[in-house]
Order: structure tokens, then sequence, then C-alpha cells
């Protein structure tokens, strides 16, 4: 592992990126990697990365498919860095000789703080440097780590990126990265430095900038450079040809004036696609004015998901039993392009943002979702709008969150009660699931405490066709499938594992598989390597019930899907190594270490023990899986589904399917007959 990464970012700085590399390479301190990002630039910036990388194993080029802008150019470079810590350098920086060996020392003597601050200095062409004149507050003197409140002072230096050294582990453990569009540089140094536990300062000068009106001269000493040092054959985009021969021939007027005309068309084309949008989303809202004073088409019924995914859910197992019970109504389905293949045949695919899509929220005489349609909703007198909710709350939802800032978000309180008073069902698991969305979603509409129609599936799926799942998942015959799967952390601004599934892999044995069904890291901490043939990550499945089916387990933290899983009567674990801050910023509802669906482990090292000696499926674990059960699944029963449609749909209020009790006529979906481990995981 080197002790810097320093990231480059590359955008139109063909004069200059030279040297600011050979700034690095030419350093005393040889201990670093070097990531240029080359942000898809019109100029020579990608071929002169690739050079440097071939002359030197420390430089990668990383070009990037499309421009996305300085702030995410950074954090792609994050994602690659392997450094100790991390050094921004633009590309028409350049770093003073020894200037690595001075910020090194310096690490070492201030005992690896969390940032490092230096000076910089602006050259000119003449070779003459001046000083930033602030560089009073950089003063030694004093304790050699603090904090930002022990030196205040210090933010009325530059507020920039590249006068500082950065702790990687700090940096991925607080989840920083940059935000697009320009002034990035703000939104991540305030942060940083007000998060930092310890901040040390060095008095010397490490960094050059050139100033505006010294770039003519400068742009006359590169052309010398490019004539003089250009590595013949080597290749250049067929878009920046012009750009070279301009450079080669020193026509900085005719450079900047193409540039410019660049920008320009730049501007202009973004502009018109501005525009475009603004017109279609006009038409969109006038067509929905009209269409909303047409009349409702009785038979017409609309399902979705949050954020418009495929076909899943309890919306999903809704409409299919609709085209069961109710002949004659046409159902329609809102997802995205890309999902519209998990749509049934004979349900209509309706695209997000579409003409028809607006006319069917317009006229539909049913509206069904898990979480909430479009802002512009009008909620028209005869519309039923049935909101299913995704599963039993454990976690603080709704007003609840009115006092769990970190968890809300930015959440729109007086849009969510908006959206609320639209309901004229809501559907409910449980006898729990009642008492808290009541409290949380307060309106006037009418609570349906039938049971979770997407758990019907558990009750009606034979051992053939979860065999099948399981095949279809890359599951090995006769293995013991553990799903894992946690929920996001609103403490955190990028999700980290909290568990090394490797290990657990290694400590679970051969005939174990791993279904991973994470939050994928972003930000810097998400550099991807080979996974362990034994994890299958199943992050982008879009059936929670399919992937339940087919696990002989489930290890979880805090996520709703424990609910629904213990209709399948299998083991249930529970890894809270983090209840402490979970509860203090999201919150539950219930104390789930006091009422656990299974064993519950508080350290990775625990949770490696329960399953080392097999308490995972003990006769405990099945005591508590039974009991929370019983409280939490009175009504999933399999015919959740069918009591939701004779009410809503067929406005059936008597003869509905009562519960089936917890007896032998309640019988989930069994695994497929195995040899060996899997056949006796039930516990």
């Amino acid at each position: 592992m080197p002790r810097f990464s320093v990231i480059v970012p590359a955008f139109r700085v063909q004069a200059y990126l030279h040297a600011c590399l050979d700034s690095v390479l030419a350093q005393s301190f040889k201990d670093y990697e070097i990531i240029v990002i080359d942000d898809c630039s019109p100029d020579a910036c990608g071929p002169i990365a690739d050079e440097y990388a071939r002359r030197d194993h420390r430089v990668t080029a990383l070009h990037l498919p499309r421009n996305i802008g300085l702030g995410p150019a950074r954090n792609a470079g994050m994602g690659r860095a392997a450094g100790d810590y991390l050094i921004f350098l633009d590309g028409d920086d350049t770093l003073l000789p020894d200037a690595l060996q001075t910020i090194a020392d310096r690490i070492d003597t201030t005992g690896e703080p969390d940032v490092l601050m230096y000076d910089y200095a602006r050259t000119y062409w003449t070779g003459r440097s001046v000083r930033n004149v602030l560089a009073a507050h950089l003063d030694e003197s004093g304790p050699e780590r603090f904090r930002l409140t022990d030196r205040p002072e210090l933010l009325q230096l530059l507020m920039v990126v590249w006068n500082k050294a950065y702790r990687r582990a700090f940096v991925e453990a607080e989840g920083f990265t940059f935000p697009p569009g320009y002034y990035e540089d703000t939104p991540w140094t305030y942060p940083v430095l007000m998060s930092a536990d310890s901040i040390a300062v060095i008095d010397a000068v490490c960094v050059s900038r050139l100033p505006l009106h010294s770039r003519a001269a400068f742009f006359r000493r590169a052309t010398a450079s490019c004539r003089r040092y250009h590595a013949p054959g080597a290749p250049a985009p067929r878009r920046a040809l012009l750009r070279h021969g301009l450079m080669h021939l020193g026509a900085r007027r005719t450079y900047r004036a193409l540039s410019g005309a660049q920008r320009l068309g730049g501007r202009l084309r973004k502009g018109a696609a501005a525009l475009r949008r603004a017109v279609r989303s006009a038409a969109l809202r006038a067509h929905y004015r009209i269409q909303v004073r047409l009349p409702l088409r009785t038979r017409d019924a609309v399902f979705t998901t949050r954020g418009g995914g495929g076909y899943a859910g309890s919306p999903a197992a809704i409409e299919a039993k609709v085209r069961e019970l109710v002949p004659g109504l046409r159902t329609a389905w809102i997802c995205r392009p890309v999902d519209a293949h998990t749509v049934p045949t004979g349900t209509r695919h309706l695209a997000p943002g579409t003409f028809a899509h607006r006319t069917a929220l317009a006229r539909s005489a049913y509206l069904v979702n898990d979480g909430s349609f479009d802002r512009g909703l009008v909620k028209r007198r005869g519309q039923i709008l049935l909101q299913t909710h995704e599963g039993t709350p454990l976690r603080t939802v709704g007003t609840d969150l009115l006092d769990r800032p970190a968890a809300a978000r930015g959440t729109d309180f007086d849009e969510l009660l908006r959206q609320v008073d639209t309901w004229d069902f809501s559907l409910s698991a449980n006898p729990h699931s009642t008492l808290v969305r009541e409290r949380a979603y307060p309106s006037a509409y009418t609570t349906l405490e039938y049971g979770s129609p997407r758990n019907d599936v558990y009750h009606r799926t034979g051992p053939a066709d979860v065999a099948r799942l399981r095949e279809t998942l890359g599951i090995p015959e006769g293995a013991v499938a553990l799903l894992y799967a946690p929920v996001p952390r609103d403490y955190r601004r990028v999700q980290r594992p909290s568990l090394d599934l490797e290990r657990l892999v290694r400590v679970l044995g051969p005939q174990f598989v791993i279904l991973a069904r994470a939050p994928r890291p972003a930000g810097p901490g998400g550099r991807g390597r080979a996974p362990h043939p034994r994890i299958i990550d199943v992050s982008a499945h879009r059936s929670a019930e399919t992937l339940a089916l087919a696990s002989d387990a489930l290890l979880t933290d805090y996520a709703s899907l424990m609910f629904d899983y213990v209709n399948l009567d299998r083991p249930v674990v529970l890894h809270l190594d983090d209840i402490e801050a979970y509860e203090a910023a999201r919150g539950t509802y219930f104390d789930i270490t006091a009422f656990p669906p299974g064993v519950v482990a508080r350290s990775q090292d625990e949770l490696f023990d329960i399953f080392a000696t097999d308490h995972w499926r003990g006769s405990r674990s099945a005591q508590l899986r039974t009991a929370f059960r019983a409280r939490f699944c009175p009504y999933d029963d399999g015919y959740a589904a069918e009591r939701v449609v004779r009410r809503v749909f067929l406005g059936e209020t008597d003869g509905l399917p009562r519960p089936v009790p917890f007896s032998a006529r309640r019988t989930p979906a069994a695994l497929p007959a195995q040899d060996g481990a899997g056949a006796a995981v039930g516990g």
C-alpha cells in the first residue's frame, strides 16, 4: 500500500499536464501512486496520461466514458486509490521539489492526523513565486494535533481541496464525496475540517498555482515543450487533432477561440436540451389537466411500486389476483422501460413521464402503490387509491421522523401529508402495523388489516418451484443458502459492509453459499474486487420474495424482510453490532433484541460463534421464530391478496376468506429434498 495517492483530474489541461505529472515523478519521496482521471477530455489529456502510465508503473490512467465534471472525476479517482493519504492535484498545478517528503515527515511527527494542511504559492512564467498572504495561519507553534474548534482561523485560508492531505481511512469512514457542478471544493472542505478529530499544519509551500494572466507565456513554453518532447506516433483522439495542431503551431489565440467556440456550443446544446425538456414537461402538464376533466375509466386500474421498479411486491400480488377474480378489469403497470420485461402478458406497461402514463393516472378508477405517485397527482372523486406499504415497520417512518433529521434527510412532510390525504385504503399486515401507521400517517383512510399480499407466495409455492429458483440463482445442489439482507444506515454517508462475508463463508464451511443482498458501497469505499465463489451477489434482484423462497436461512439486521421471512418457518439470525447508533439515528418501534425472530449477535465474532456452534438453527431459534410469527403474521396465510381484491375491487365486506390458523392447515413453501447438511436446516 503506497503512502500517498495523488489524484489528478484532467480536462482540457493538455498544456499543463506534463508539468503537473513531472513535478510528482521528480519527487525525492517515491512511495506514492498517481491516478490520472481523463474526464472525457476533448484534447490530448487522455493520451498524455496513457503515455505516463506506460513509462511508470506508479501511474494509472482512468478514462471516463463521458464528461462528469471535476468533483465526480475526483470521486472516481478515490475509488481507485490505495494510499494511506489522499492528495488532490489539479492538472494545472505542480508540486514543489521535496513536497511529498515534507508532507510525509510532518504526518509522521504529528501522529498521522486526519487532515494535514499546507501552503501554496502562485508561480509566474518568469519563475517568480508569490506565497499565500494568509500563510501566518499555518504557524506550527502550539499543539501539533488539534480540532477545528481550537483554531477556527484556519477557515480564513482558501477553502480548496489541493492544499491538504487527507487520511483515506478517515475519508472512507465518514463517507465524504465531491458533489457535481461548480464550486465543488467548498462542500467538501468544510465538512472534512469540521469532522476531523485531528488536524495538523505545515508551514511550507508544497503546491504551485499558475495565475490566469500568466497563461499566455506558459502556453508559449508549453508549445516549445510539446515540440521537443512529443513522443512520435503517440495517438491523438480524432476530435482533438485540431487542438494538437494549434498547440504545436503555438497559435494560442486560435486555440482560445476554438475552446471558446466549443464551450459556447456545449452551452447551446445544453440549453436546447433544457428547452426541449421544459416544453415536454409543459405539454405533459397541459395534457394531464385536460385528462382529469374527462370521465373516469371505471374498468381501469394502475399499479406500481416505489421508484417505478419492476413487477414485484404487494402491488404485483394484488394485480395478479385482480386478473383472476375481476373479469373485464384492465390493468396497467408503471415501471421503467428497462423493467418492462417483468410485466406479465396481458398487463399493459406504462413508462413514467409519458402521455399514456399521465392519462392512466388521470382517468383510471383504481390506483395501487406501495410508495407514492407523482407530486402533481390530483385525486379525483370516484378514484380509489390503495396504499399497500412495504412490509411491517420496525424502523421509524412517516411523521415520526420529524425528530430524526438524519433519517428524514430532507423529507417534505407537507407533501407527505398531502399524499396521505389521497389514500382511501391503507393495507396492514398486523395490529402492530396498524397502530404505527395510523399515527405516523394521520388521515381519514380505512385500514385493511388483511395481511401482506406479497407473502402469499410463501404459502403457494411447491418444492419443485423452489428448486427451479435455486438453480436460476446458481445455488449448487445440496448447498445451504444463507440470504444476507442488511438495511442502509441513515447515519452513514457511504454504505460500508458491517460484516466480513468472506470470513463468514469460511466459518460456515464448504456446504454453504451466501446470497448477498447488501446496499452497494458508493464513493471512495466502493472499489470492487473479484467475489468469493461461494458469495452470490443478488443485490440487483428485484424480488425479495424469490430470494427468500430460494434460501435456507436469513441473516439481517433491521430489515422488514424478517417479518415476512418467518412465514417460511426457516431460521433467522440478527447481526446488530451498531444498535445504539442505529437507534439514535433512525429509531425503532420496539426493542428487537427483547423480541427477536431468532438468535441475536451483537458482534461479528459472536455471529461467527453462533454459526460455528449451530445455535442459529437450534431449538431456541425455533421457539423465538414461532412467537414472532404468531405476533406479526396472523393474516399471512396465502389469502391476503384475495381479501384485498374482494374488498376494494368487488366491494365485498362479508364472506371474505377468514385467516387460516397456525396449524397443519397453514403450510409454508418447503425446500427441495436435500442430502446432508441442508436437510435439517429448519431447526
